[in-house]
């Protein structure tokens, strides 16, 4: 199957077939019991729909992230990124990237929402369009993330030595 085959699957999969979380064939690492417990309480301010179309599996974020620079790749509908947002702070900043444009278009319109529910003067969050194996055509600069996350995404990449490179590339120095 070729790397095109591949992604236009993970797409169509999680951008047509999914509607919500329900819909998910397997629930193995999905309950509430896989959620760290600093994230636990967090869950209550999300949006009801980010969290309905949410398909990752627990939660890959660490506690102290205040004032850092977060990239998740492969955000979909943007949980985790509003999770980060809080954790981050006002200060911080969270970018997602996803090639699914139908699970972008939902994290999207939850910016001002998530914003207004922390108490941030604006968003704190961005959501950019593209693959997870070149970054660099999604705008992500060389050595300008402070962490890089991704909640049961990379072993979707049919490149995943590719995107192993890139988190190289963007993240800072100790990063």
């Amino acid at each position: 199957m070729s790397d095109t085959t591949i992604n236009e699957s993970v797409k169509n999969y999680y951008g047509q077939v999914l509607q919500s979380s329900k819909d998910l064939k397997t629930s193995a690492c999905c309950t509430l019991d896989a959620m760290p417990l600093h994230l636990r309480p967090l869950l209550s301010d999300l949006h009801p729909e980010v969290v309905a179309r949410f398909y990752g599996c627990g939660s890959p974020l660490p506690p102290v992230l205040k004032g850092c620079t977060v990239l998740d790749l492969g955000c979909g509908s943007g949980r985790d990124c509003y999770l980060l947002s809080r954790l981050v702070g006002e200060s911080g900043r969270v970018i997602g990237v996803d090639m699914t444009q139908e699970q972008l278009e939902v994290a999207q319109q939850h910016c001002d929402w998530h914003a207004k529910r922390y108490g941030y003067a604006r968003s704190n969050v961005e959501f950019v369009h593209g693959l997870i194996e070149d970054l660099a055509t999604a705008g992500i600069a060389d050595n300008s993330i402070d962490v890089v996350v991704s909640n049961c995404v990379i072993n979707l990449s049919p490149d995943k030595q590719q995107v192993l490179s890139e988190i190289f590339r963007v993240l800072k120095p100790g990063g």
